[in-house]
């Protein structure tokens, strides 16, 4: 990664430094059996940093924390330290209001309009499949006579929405 430009500094000062507090706290509660809450921290920084480039960020503060705890679920993953019945049991420990906070809501919200971005960019026929199979629930028998199209395209269709879609949510490091 390059050096932040002079003006990344200020923008960084100003609008993600101040929440760090927060975010240190949030996490400890969320993952308290993670032991590099630092490391984590400091990746959710660069991550935010580089987005910057991108599009513009609605909310600093729900993205810093969506891109934290998809960084913490990434190491439980990539190290397979705790089982899906282990985190279960640390929400139940967590001592905040298991109600999602603004941040979170935000930062599901902004996932969401990335997901329905996704979902959009798709070519017309595709992004009709897509929706009919994922979103309304109907089975691929029921989407071809509804559309007049092989099950086998349908099949294809699918499988070409879903790739394209996990590509653009690539671009945001979003899994």
């Amino acid at each position: 990664m390059s050096l932040p430009a002079p003006n990344d500094d200020q923008w960084f000062a100003q609008h993600v430094l101040p929440h760090e507090p927060a975010l240190r706290a949030w996490l400890r509660s969320r993952f308290p059996h993670f032991h590099d809450i630092d490391d984590l921290v400091q990746e959710s920084y660069a991550k935010i940093l580089r987005a910057r480039a991108g599009p513009p960020i609605v909310s600093v503060k729900a993205f810093l924390f969506a891109t934290a705890r998809n960084l913490a679920f990434d190491h439980f993953r990539r190290h397979q330290i705790v089982g899906i019945e282990s985190i279960a049991e640390i929400d139940g420990l967590s001592v905040l209001d298991d109600k999602p906070g603004v941040s979170e809501t935000l930062g599901r919200q902004q996932e969401l309009e990335l997901l329905t971005q996704a979902i959009q960019s798709l070519p017309e026929r595709c992004r009709q499949v897509l929706t009919l199979r994922k979103i309304y629930g109907l089975s691929q028998k029921e989407i071809a006579a509804e559309l007049g199209i092989s099950e086998h395209t349908v099949e294809a269709q699918v499988g070409n929405g879903m790739r394209r879609c996990a590509e653009f949510l690539a671009n945001y490091d979003l899994p």
